[in-house]
């Protein structure tokens, strides 16, 4: 699915992840637009609203949410037979290998470390961006699924 344009779509409660990720996006070579929602049944909620028309090429899902976590989303996301196919990459500042190895079996794209440094932040989201739309975005093998900026 390598386009020269994405729809992102971004779900994260963290004001300050949200306006840093946002500000990778407009340095980055890669054209994208970008929504964001801050919860989980915002994100459930946006994505059962733009179903038919307007369903992002892609989601940023933070695991640790209000209201709704990122598994549990993940877990409905794959569950729907209008949204399993949406990629999804987890975007946690937590990397605990169980929890890793549960979003690989529930069918996330990619799992990315949040990275405390702008420049990595960047980095890591064109590296995604790029890596998963040459892939067309289908889950890679277990060895290749946490990103590294």
């Amino acid at each position: 699915m390598s386009k020269e344009h994405y729809y992102l779509l971004l779900a994260d409660d963290d004001e300050d992840d949200c306006l840093f990720f946002k500000e990778a996006l407009d340095e980055i070579a890669i054209k994208t637009d970008l929504s964001m929602v801050h919860d989980g049944v915002q994100l459930m909620d946006f994505l059962k609203i733009n179903a038919i028309n307007n369903l992002p090429d892609l989601i940023f899902l933070d695991l640790n949410m209000p209201r709704k976590n990122g598994i549990e989303c993940l877990t409905e996301i794959k569950e729907n037979e209008t949204l399993r196919n949406l990629p999804v990459i987890i975007f946690s500042t937590s990397l605990d290998n169980d929890i890793v190895d549960n979003l690989y079996l529930k069918g996330a794209s990619y799992y990315i470390r949040k990275p405390g440094e702008f420049s990595k932040l960047k980095t890591v989201i064109e590296k995604a961006l790029t890596i998963a739309s040459e892939n067309n975005f289908k889950q890679p093998e277990r060895a290749n699924f946490i990103l590294q900026p």
